[in-house]
C-alpha cells in the first residue's frame, strides 16, 4: 500500500520511495529511511496535507509525495 492510504491513528513501516532524487534526499535528511516507523497523525481540512510522525517528529507531506511512498501496515 502507499502512504496516503494510511488512515488517521495507523501505524506502517516504510519500504520504498518512488520519488525524484531531489525530494528523496530531502525526505531522507527528515529520518524517512526504509524500515522506518511512521504514524498517521492527522489530516488537513481538505486531506492535503497530512502530517505523520516519523522518528519524533512531525512531518507534513502532500498527497502527490506520499502517492510515491511505499509501507507496509503493523
Amino acid at each position: 500500500m502507499v502512504l496516503s492510504d494510511l488512515k488517521m491513528g495507523n501505524k506502517a513501516v516504510i519500504k520504498n520511495m518512488n520519488v525524484s532524487k531531489d525530494i528523496k534526499r530531502r525526505l531522507l535528511d527528515m529520518g524517512m529511511v526504509e524500515n522506518t516507523e511512521i504514524e498517521c497523525l492527522f489530516t488537513s481540512l481538505f486531506k492535503n496535507p497530512v502530517a505523520y510522525l516519523v522518528r519524533g517528529t512531525v512531518i507534513a507531506m502532500r498527497k502527490s509525495i506520499t502517492d510515491k511512498i511505499v509501507v507496509d501496515m503493523l
